[in-house]
């Protein structure tokens, strides 16, 4: 077939992305678990106390972050599994388009957080 069509991506290359990409994602569900690891530590000591508000925005932050590299696995995997340049440019296309709409929506939710926030930290105690 690839006489047919040089821009044919090959099942051997469909192969070898597709074991990269279980190791990456091995390699970042580990660093995941150490960046929680360390948050969970950081909120649990008196020096990392926060002003209500601000543990929130920062759970949600994290969430769209691992949402994000979810996406991003899952792209990767159809990009694995693209058979030719088009299909790479189609799937790239509808990626592009959706994570803008996401990144839109997180970034909306993030600045309502964080005007909730600063608006504890200036409320004053009683």
């Amino acid at each position: 077939m690839a006489e047919n069509n040089p821009f044919e991506i090959s099942q051997q290359v469909r192969d070898l992305a597709e074991k990269n990409i279980d190791q990456v994602r091995k390699f970042y569900d580990q660093w995941m678990e150490g960046i929680s690891q360390v948050m969970n530590m950081w909120s649990s000591t008196p020096a990392g106390e926060m002003v209500p508000g601000f543990d929130s925005l920062r759970e949600r932050a994290i969430k769209f972050a691992k949402d994000n590299a979810e996406a991003a696995f899952a792209q990767a995997e159809k990009l694995a599994q693209a058979k030719d340049v088009q299909d790479l440019m189609t799937l790239q296309s509808h990626y592009a388009q959706a994570q803008m709409r996401s990144y839109a929506t997180q970034a909306q939710e993030l600045g309502r957080l964080m005007t909730t926030a600063m608006q504890n930290m200036q409320s004053p105690k009683l």
